[in-house]
């Protein structure tokens, strides 16, 4: 049995009893049992009193496409918002969709990714109501070669957006990272293209952002990662969708139309390395050490070594070990 309907009845101030909640789903008090097995797995904990039934131990924030909507207000004619129970990874069911000819503003939203991705291969995913991970699909009268900077312009609008909530902390990593100011990860982004040299072209936009993180969470990860919940965000996902949304609606038109380069500045004020001490991974496993600059109109990497200024295109900067 699918467990999402039979959490969605469960509250974490009261119990419910097992009958109950079989007569509401029409289901035997069997398939209750059974699907109650399954949620450890979506990272949910669910209390069991006798006689008195079942609650969970708390809350889930779930996504609602009318309360995206109401946050959206009038710029919510621009998105088609489809929500998911689970699904392998919204970027890559959508670039399907992409390629059946779906139009722009297309967005795949889920509660549970069963094959999340994030940048390089890495597998992205949250407990459940505590991470936000959507993709958004937007096409361009543009050539492949004039997207370069895009996912820079992508992480500002993440940044602005945030701002706007009042998280004035959270700052951009090179290439793709959302951080706070010490540098622990809050999110990323991870962009798909396919298109023509000279255009159209097709985009799938994936956006992470971590609203809460459990202990288990937090260990189980790579690097130091962080919370938006830690920098003062009260909200729900709900609402956070919609201002990433607004953001980008505004956003990718302008890049659209004049590129990286004016939004270079705004995006170098939120850099979180600029002008630091760093290293540089390189995707052949080198590593250089320097300063981050900032970035070229082109989306590239300004990187002082002893040798001189580089310019890198592919790569990973950080402050542990910087000479």
């Amino acid at each position: 049995m699918n467990p999402y309907p039979l959490l969605r009845l469960l509250s974490a101030d009261q119990f419910r009893p097992g009958p109950e909640l079989a007569e509401a789903l029409g289901v035997s008090r069997a398939s209750i049992s059974l699907a109650l097995k399954s949620v450890a797995d979506l990272g949910v904990t669910v209390h069991t009193a006798k006689s008195r039934g079942y609650r969970l131990d708390k809350p889930i924030d779930w996504l609602d496409e009318r309360k995206v909507a109401e946050h959206l207000g009038t710029q919510a004619r621009y998105f088609d918002l489809r929500l998911f129970d689970e699904i392998d990874s919204t970027n890559t069911a959508l670039m399907q969709q992409a390629g059946q000819g779906a139009p722009a503003g297309l967005v795949f939203a889920a509660e549970h990714q069963t094959a999340g991705r994030g940048r390089r291969g890495r597998r992205w995913q949250g407990e459940l109501g505590d991470a936000l991970m959507f993709s958004l699909l937007w096409r361009f009268n543009l050539g492949v070669a004039d997207l370069s900077g895009l996912s820079l312009a992508v992480g500002l609008a993440v940044a602005r957006a945030l701002e706007g909530l009042g998280l004035s902390a959270a700052r951009l990593k090179w290439p793709n990272d959302i951080v706070t100011e010490q540098g622990a990860k809050l999110g990323g982004i991870l962009i798909e293209l396919a298109g023509e040299a000279h255009g159209p072209s097709t985009v799938v936009i994936g956006i992470g952002l971590n609203l809460r993180l459990s202990d288990t969470v937090r260990g189980s990860v790579e690097q130091a990662a962080e919370s938006l919940a830690m920098l003062g965000y009260g909200g729900d996902r709900n609402r956070l969708l919609a201002a990433l949304l607004a953001e980008l609606a505004v956003l990718l038109p302008q890049f659209e139309q004049g590129g990286f380069l004016p939004l270079l500045p705004q995006w170098e004020a939120r850099h979180a390395m600029q002008g630091a001490p760093a290293r540089l991974l390189l995707p052949n496993g080198d590593s250089v050490a320097g300063t981050a600059l900032g970035v070229a109109p082109d989306g590239a990497l300004r990187f002082a070594t002893a040798e001189g200024e580089r310019r890198v295109h592919a790569g990973e900067i950080s402050l542990r070990g910087a000479a």
